[in-house]
């Protein structure tokens, strides 16, 4: 038959109390030890005892560089003027911190979804609650921000229609052709054409000529106005022989 669960609480009894202690404490001990010989563990154990007698055990040469390097990694470099005392209670505070931090990170996980299997009925109740309440406020806050939006729109309608009622004030007081122009959007715009180029001076009016060619010489088919083109040409008075 198994030995049954002991209650952990203080043993009434002086002398059991007292074979308990032996015994719980060498089996600490051992363990301690065996911790250090099979992990390679630095392994530093501080008992004392309700008559104040110190009992301990180091993985190493000395206790106190186990102590000094624990202290080390637990509240780290001591800044000026400022005592063991302090650094503890900073410490305290840095523990209390985590926990809490824990404990965000664990609801925020529960709100995502995670890790929930282990919940009770009521703790499901009460993130189920929390989670409607949220989703309430979140829908509050986007229709809010669309109200806001809305409101943002019609008073720059407001300012566009009083900006188009003012321009068409304008128009209808510069005169039904400008209001016919603007309505139409045809602008007249003046186009100057482009002058021609000048002539230059050595330029010749072209020459009226007889189409029908004949050959051979003919003095009764000379006419009056050859001889008056012929005279044009020839300034001087004289006429060649070939066109007399």
């Amino acid at each position: 038959m198994g030995r049954g669960r002991v209650e952990l609480k203080r043993i009434e009894n002086k002398i059991n109390r007292q074979v308990t202690f032996a015994k719980r404490r060498n089996g600490l001990l051992k363990k301690a030890y065996e911790l250090s010989i099979l992990c390679d563990a630095e392994v530093a154990l501080i008992i004392f005892s309700n008559r104040g007698k110190l009992y301990e055990f180091c993985s190493t040469s000395s206790m106190a560089k186990t102590l000094e390097k624990y202290n080390s990694y637990t509240y780290g470099a001591l800044e000026p003027g400022q005592t063991e005392i302090d650094a503890q209670s900073n410490y305290q505070e840095y523990l209390k911190l985590k926990s809490k931090v824990e404990v965000l990170q664990q609801s925020q996980r529960h709100f995502l979804g995670e890790e929930i299997a282990d919940l009770g009925t009521k703790e499901l109740e009460q993130l189920e609650h929390q989670l409607d309440f949220s989703l309430k406020k979140i829908r509050s806050t986007k229709m809010q921000l669309m109200i806001d939006q809305l409101s943002e729109l019609q008073t720059k309608e407001e300012v566009l229609l009083e900006t188009n009622r003012n321009l068409r004030m304008k128009l209808d007081g510069s005169g039904p052709s400008m209001r016919s122009s603007w309505e139409t959007g045809e602008h007249s715009i003046p186009y100057n054409h482009p002058p021609p180029p000048p002539q230059s001076e050595g330029f010749f009016e072209p020459l009226h000529c007889n189409n029908s060619l004949q050959i051979g010489y003919n003095p009764i088919s000379v006419t009056v106005e050859d001889t008056a083109t012929a005279s044009a040409l020839a300034p001087s008075g004289f006429i060649p022989g070939w066109m007399l």
